[in-house]
């Protein structure tokens, strides 16, 4: 009897970019072996493409938009899709857990715990307020990855394509009762936060999602997003 097939050969991961050169190749050291990577730039002018080439991605082209350049990438996805930010490296571990909840005959979607490359207190305090929103809201964002298989991104509508807010939008029509917590790390560059400081950046962050919530357009939150 011959072994079942290794769902991580036929696992592809989408990721969007812009001038990402500095930290796209630590995201794409971090996969491994996976059945495919592809790199959906927006014009970048820096090396982000030629490093992604250079590592074997797949790079598609498309118009600066998050969300409209996810679902470029999720176009060349027939099955399980990992979408991940550029600034974000999984932990090892990563691919163990991904085949677990892939073999697990689930349809569910996955994502990992949210982790900043940064030891001060200051990052532990967001890592543990992230932790909470996920498990009073099931809301996880973007930054930490969103394992998915087609038949529920069809199911739930596909990725739209939002300037911002996309992670979002996705997860709250995927639903609580078809989402799982992936034990391995996402760890997420924490550049945004030294630049803006921890208090301004994470006040920006939660009225980004105020805002959508109370039905502000995706590209006037993008402005505030900055």
């Amino acid at each position: 009897m011959s072994d079942p097939p290794d769902p991580l050969a036929t696992l592809t991961v989408v990721i969007p970019t812009l001038n990402a050169a500095s930290v796209l190749g630590a995201c794409l050291d971090a996969l491994g072996q996976v059945g495919g990577v592809i790199v959906v730039d927006a014009n970048s002018e820096d090396a982000t493409v030629a490093l992604a080439t250079a590592r074997g991605a797949t790079v598609v082209t498309a118009s600066k938009s998050r969300g409209g350049q996810i679902a470029a990438g999720l176009r060349h996805a027939p099955g399980w899709a990992l979408i991940l930010h550029a600034d974000t490296r999984l932990e090892p571990g990563w691919q163990q857990a991904a085949l677990d909840h892939m073999r697990a005959g689930t349809q569910a979607a996955a994502y990992f715990r949210f982790a900043l490359n940064d030891s001060t207190p200051a990052a532990r305090r967001l890592e543990r307020a992230v932790a909470w929103r996920c498990r009073a809201f099931a809301l996880p964002y973007g930054d930490q990855g969103l394992l998915i298989h087609r038949t529920l991104l069809d199911r739930v509508g596909g990725m739209r394509p939002l300037p911002l807010m996309e992670d979002v939008d996705l997860i709250r029509r995927i639903g609580r009762g078809r989402l799982s917590a992936l034990t391995p790390r996402a760890i997420t560059s924490a550049e945004k936060w030294h630049r803006d400081g921890w208090t301004r950046r994470s006040a920006r962050n939660l009225l980004c999602l105020t805002s959508w919530f109370l039905g502000v357009p995706s590209r006037w939150i993008a402005r505030i997003y900055g």
